[in-house]
This record gives C-alpha cells, sequence and structure tokens, in this order.
C-alpha cells in the first residue's frame, strides 16, 4: 500500500466516524421535528372550532347591540314625549307662580293690611252686638 491509499483510507474512515457521530443528534432532531409538527396539527385541529365559536360569540353580541339599539331609540322616543308634555307644564306653573307672587304682594301690601284690620273690626263689631 502506497502512502496516498493510506491516507485516502484514513480520510475515509475518519469520514465515516464523523457521520455515525452526527447521525444521533441528526435522529434526535428528527423526533423534535416530528413532535413539533404533531403539535403544529393539533393546534391547527383546535383552533378552527375555537374560531367558530368567536364568530358565534361576535355574532350574539352584534345582535344583542342592535337589541340595545333599538331599545335606546325607543326610550329617546319617550324622553321627547315626556319633554312635549312638560313644556306647557313648566309654562302653567311659572304661570301660576306669578299668580301667588301677585297675591302674596296684594295681601302684604299697606292698603291689604288696611282691609284686612277693617274687616276684622268689623266682625268683632258685629260679634258684640250679637251679645
Amino acid at each position: 500500500m502506497s502512502g496516498t491509499e493510506i491516507a485516502a483510507l484514513v480520510a475515509s474512515g475518519a469520514f465515516a466516524m464523523l457521520v455515525l457521530v452526527l447521525a444521533v443528534p441528526i435522529l434526535r432532531l428528527r423526533r423534535t421535528v416530528d413532535a413539533t409538527t404533531d403539535m403544529i396539527r393539533e393546534v391547527t385541529a383546535k383552533t378552527g372550532p375555537l374560531l367558530d365559536n368567536v364568530n358565534h360569540t361576535i355574532d350574539e353580541v352584534n345582535t344583542t347591540v342592535g337589541q340595545v339599539q333599538t331599545t335606546l331609540d325607543g326610550v329617546n322616543l319617550q324622553l321627547v314625549r315626556v319633554d312635549a308634555v312638560t313644556g306647557p307644564l313648566s309654562a302653567a306653573a311659572a304661570n301660576i307662580a306669578k299668580v301667588a307672587n301677585s297675591v302674596t304682594e296684594a295681601s302684604a301690601s299697606p292698603l291689604g293690611k288696611a282691609a284686612a284690620v277693617a274687616f276684622g273690626i268689623r266682625r268683632a263689631v258685629a260679634a258684640r252686638s250679637h251679645r
């Protein structure tokens, strides 16, 4: 055997050892990739129904929001009606307050007091004359 043949034989032996040494991590890496692939399949299988449930929930929320909007529209309509009723009532209350103020002012004026005293005197005189 020549020197080149021995060098080639040593090189091929070293390459075979390298392949054997790297085979174990490569096989372990293959198991990791397989496990990851299985996990991704599971996640994919479970994600579809989950998204369907989310879509169904969103549809129900949209329906509820529509019902709430309808209810609020009804409440706003009733508030407009209440405003229509209370508008004239507030005007009537203001007029009553004006009349009450006028009566209060009239009874508190000196002429009103004098009339009240005269009425009281007439009543006392009439009560005394009946005795």
